[in-house]
């Protein structure tokens, strides 16, 4: 026989909380979807918002797609859009743990019980605590004390998406996780976007096979904010000057004007790799520091 009363104690000496669907705590959109879960478990509080996007992709990112999960995740939190995703180690991480550091709304989706002792993986102890204390909340339909199992991760994909208008997947195999959140994105009547990658990583064959499918492809943050209808708020001088992080930004910054320069003449003139100029590129425009204006051609923002 379960003790109803015993058991809110205990949850309340680990800072739990259970909102059902009744509540007006529980999120409107996650309300919408089908077989929305009848409550949750919550550490922390949902933030109060009006747009969430859910970032998405593989554990094992290259470094490419590690820049573009915090790129994009900064530029959420920029704009008060709350970021959404699973807390797993890769893509996960770096959205919630950029979104931390840019003191932004976030919101981590677990496949077992966001108890310490349970949390999955153990490694994000730090970062759960950091955003169920702070900047969001940890939330799972599963009870305290339940273990992370493989079959609880598709049905937690469909929380991700329920609580977002969008997704955006970047990097992911064609059997990945990431391709089962977009799936129930797309049921949920939810934009999805995919990162374009390099035909031979297998990483990039999931966004690839969905954008081939009619996902709309990410090449800037702005993508997101001109399908979703967001008017951006401006970020200050002080803001923009942080952005160049490297030295190969840096060096490009230095070569690009108001006048456009050929990809071709960028690579000549830097004396860089082909392949570090392409991505840093990429890098560059999502985070509004150069604009690609077709052929090859580009200008400093």
């Amino acid at each position: 026989k379960i003790n109803l009363e015993k058991e809110w104690e205990n949850l309340a000496k680990q800072n739990i909380n259970f909102i059902c669907q009744e509540s007006a705590e529980y999120p409107k959109l996650l309300k919408e979807i089908h077989n929305a879960p009848f409550g949750i478990f919550v550490r922390g509080k949902i933030p109060d918002y009006e747009i969430a996007v859910a970032v998405v992709g593989t554990r094992k990112p290259t470094a490419y797609g590690l820049n573009i999960a915090k790129t994009v995740s900064a530029e959420l939190a920029g704009q008060n859009i709350a970021v959404v995703s699973g807390l797993a180690l890769g893509i996960d991480t770096a959205a919630h743990h950029t979104a931390v550091e840019a003191k932004g709304k976030t919101i981590a989706v677990l496949g077992g019980g966001i108890d310490d002792k349970t949390l999955y993986p153990p490694s994000n102890r730090k970062l759960a605590n950091a955003i169920s204390s702070e900047f969001g909340a940890v939330i799972s339909e599963y009870p305290p004390a339940t273990p992370a199992l493989v079959p609880h991760f598709p049905a937690r994909n469909r929380i991700i998406s329920g609580l977002a208008q969008a997704i955006v997947v970047i990097e992911g195999e064609l059997n990945s996780g990431s391709l089962i959140t977009a799936r129930f994105a797309l049921e949920q009547n939810r934009e999805v976007f995919a990162v374009p990658g390099n035909i031979t990583n297998p990483n990039a064959a999931g966004p690839n096979a969905l954008i081939k499918q009619g996902a709309h492809p990410l090449l800037s943050a702005n993508d997101i904010f001109d399908i979703l209808n967001i008017a951006q708020t401006k970020q200050s001088g002080q803001a923009k000057k942080i952005f160049p992080s490297s030295p190969e930004e840096r060096k490009i910054i230095e070569l690009l004007s108001d006048n456009p320069a050929h990809l071709d003449d960028i690579i000549q003139s830097s004396g860089l790799d082909t392949k570090i100029i392409n991505s840093t590129l990429t890098i560059m425009e999502m985070k509004g520091m150069v604009r690609n204006t077709g052929a090859g051609m580009y200008i400093k923002i």
